[in-house]
């Protein structure tokens, strides 16, 4: 069973905004906006609604970079995650019941309090490319298995 997700990692010249997850599914880890579609939503326009729940802004362009499938060992559920990346925005990040959002030079990304798969693709989104893959986690969110490669669409 596949559930359709949504991230958008939103960018100001050399910085990207983070928001650290408050509560539910991956609390206390800093991670980009999105989430779950409603019924009858597209994956742009859940992207859309979820940035502006999340984190007050309003994207404007937005770019698809990638498509990552999420598994977690014992769980038969499938999340594949489609990524988006976003420089034109309309609106001041501002703190939710959800999200605490800030801004983080690429030079200093908080990769060890992230998802440990983030630091393989997000290189790849923050240089352009576009990219594909699977990540398998373990009980304690341990990678035991990964597939991630660069490709031309998606």
């Amino acid at each position: 069973m596949k559930k359709i997700l949504t991230l958008c990692i939103i960018q100001r010249n050399s910085e990207i905004l983070l928001g650290m997850k408050k509560r539910g599914f991956g609390a206390g880890k800093w991670n980009g906006f999105g989430g779950k579609l409603h019924e009858g939503e597209t994956i742009d326009e859940g992207l859309r609604r979820e940035s502006a729940e999340e984190a007050g802004i309003k994207l404007q362009e937005i770019e698809k970079a990638g498509i990552i499938n999420f598994e977690f060992e014992g769980d038969p559920k499938i999340l594949e995650v489609h990524i988006f990346k976003c420089v034109n925005f309309e609106g001041e990040p501002k703190e939710t019941e959800e999200m605490k959002p800030e801004w983080f030079p690429f030079d200093k990304i908080p990769y060890e309090t992230m998802w440990p798969d983030d630091k393989f693709w997000l290189p790849l989104l923050l240089d352009g490319k576009k990219f594909a893959g699977k990540f398998v986690f373990g009980k304690n969110t341990e990678i035991i298995n990964q597939k991630l490669e660069i490709v031309e669409k998606l």
